[in-house]
């Protein structure tokens, strides 16, 4: 079990987000209604995606102070528990992207090298900026009219139409084309959170002295580059593409790596 402890947690609160949007839907639940991009807790607390407020804010239109409030609690919220957290907690793409990660590594398609030679894990950063333009040319939110993260949400709630060749297209991309290649290289949601939890405080932390370079982290890791300092030296992970998953902990049978809080004082000089 304690290998799979994160990975267990995960999916019970991305199917519960998804239970609770469905039964607002079909019930009039009022716990979490409307998307993911826009919604209310409790019919009172007001909660927005800052990447598609950025792109609405970019069309010209006017937006009204609760969504303005609710892409901030969004964001302070991120800020404390790591940006990431969003892809790997509560987008429900993780769930179809981490079981073509796995099948991927059944397979034994996993390597990097021929990841890196035609596309950048900076590319998403490309098109999170080109989202917000293309936003204020065209007059609408570019990125939310293809979302596969919508498509996926309406689909579970609506049933999915022509829609689900999107989602297909995204897994037989990340078994058979790049390692991680949607969430790790294209999302431009990914991008946004990433900068928004540069700074977060809760971090993975890792345990030099007890590491054996047995590698396993890293081979789970979506985005293992991040895990540069295993066997090397004691400190966290700060980098802000770290999705806090926790599957690096669940597999690290030294119990080397852990959460914490970010010590500002030890990581100061990275």
């Amino acid at each position: 079990m304690k290998n799979i402890k994160y990975l267990l947690l995960r999916r019970i609160t991305q199917v519960g987000i998804l239970f609770l949007y469905f039964g607002a839907n079909a019930y009039g639940w009022n716990i979490l209604a409307g998307t993911f991009g826009s919604s209310l807790l409790f019919g009172t607390v007001p909660l927005a995606d800052p990447y598609t407020t950025l792109q609405v804010l970019a069309t010209g239109f006017i937006l009204g102070a609760d969504v303005l409030l609710g892409a901030g609690i969004i964001i302070l919220f991120y800020m404390v528990v790591g940006g990431r957290a969003f892809c790997s907690w509560v987008c429900p793409i993780n769930m179809v992207t981490d079981l073509a990660n796995w099948l991927r590594r059944k397979l034994k398609l996993d390597k990097e090298e021929v990841n890196y030679r035609f596309l950048k894990r900076n590319t998403r950063y490309w098109i999170m900026v080109l989202g917000i333009i293309v936003s204020a040319i065209v007059g609408i939110s570019a990125f939310e009219v293809l979302s596969p993260i919508t498509i996926m949400q309406r689909g579970i709630i609506f049933g999915f139409g022509a829609g689900i060749s999107l989602i297909i297209a995204i897994f037989l991309f990340d078994v058979f084309g790049v390692k991680n290649g949607w969430c790790g290289h294209l999302c431009p949601l990914g991008a946004t959170y990433s900068l928004i939890g540069k700074s977060s405080l809760i971090r993975v932390s890792h345990d030099h002295e007890a590491c054996t370079n047995c590698m396993k982290c890293k081979v789970v890791c979506p985005e293992n580059h991040v895990l540069y300092m295993i066997n090397k030296e004691s400190i966290m992970v700060l980098n802000g593409e770290c999705s806090n998953c926790g599957r690096c902990i669940d597999v690290c049978d030294d119990d080397a790596l852990e959460f914490g809080i970010r010590s500002y004082i030890k990581n100061s000089k990275k």
